[in-house]
């Protein structure tokens, strides 16, 4: 009877519309961190903007967690709406986590491994706001939606193995100098960050998948 009466009801499509705005968001963060890993005197305004970002982003996931609560139906499972907000929030978080300590240590140019995983993260961050209006009708985009995920993890790979080559290139670069150590901790930081981004955009892909395997 319920599962009768919870079919008749109209659903709150007030998440699907959030989820789009939140992955532009996530969108327009990766462009600004890809901008900023150019380097000069574009680091700090990017560095602004990010924080700008994550802070509407934020508002954003506050507006999904309340309706989760206040919402009689939802689309799906409440946790699993939890999870994906979740997810999103996490990779603009992480974002904002990479420019605060590339402001930190006051670095203002990058070499060229970082600058391909920051066109990574925006690669990944890119997929992401194209499958959010396809949850809209999971059952229908089921087949679009795993080939989105499985984009998405194989741009987690290259940018892994952008993270140890620069990483690498970093060590040879600075091996021969013992001054140079600080530098070489600097630059593993700011990789390890960057990497990071990516594997919390690949988390959203998980989420996705979790969500196509539970429509089946």
């Amino acid at each position: 009877m319920l599962g009768w009466f919870q079919a008749i009801m109209p659903k709150e499509d007030k998440f699907f519309d959030l989820f789009e705005q939140h992955s532009a968001l996530v969108v327009a963060g990766a462009e600004a961190l890809r901008s900023l890993l150019k380097g000069g005197d574009a680091v700090e305004n990017c560095r602004a903007q990010i924080l700008s970002l994550e802070n509407q982003a934020d508002e954003v996931a506050r507006q999904v967690l309340v309706a989760v609560r206040r919402t009689f139906i939802t689309p799906f499972d409440r946790s699993d709406i939890q999870g994906l907000i979740g997810s999103l929030d996490d990779a603009i978080d992480q974002m904002n986590k990479t420019a605060k300590v590339i402001a930190l240590f006051e670095v203002m140019s990058f070499e060229r491994q970082m600058q391909q995983m920051g066109e990574d993260a925006l690669a990944a961050a890119k997929l992401v706001q194209r499958a959010m209006p396809l949850l809209r009708n999971i059952g229908k985009n089921a087949g679009e939606l795993n080939l989105i995920t499985e984009q998405i993890v194989r741009v987690e790979e290259r940018a892994d193995e952008l993270h140890d080559d620069g990483r690498k290139a970093l060590f040879l670069a600075n091996r021969a100098s013992p001054g140079s150590a600080m530098n070489f901790m600097i630059g593993t930081e700011i990789y390890d960050h960057l990497e990071k981004v990516v594997d919390r955009l690949e988390d959203v892909a998980n989420e996705i998948n979790a969500l196509v395997v539970d429509h089946l």
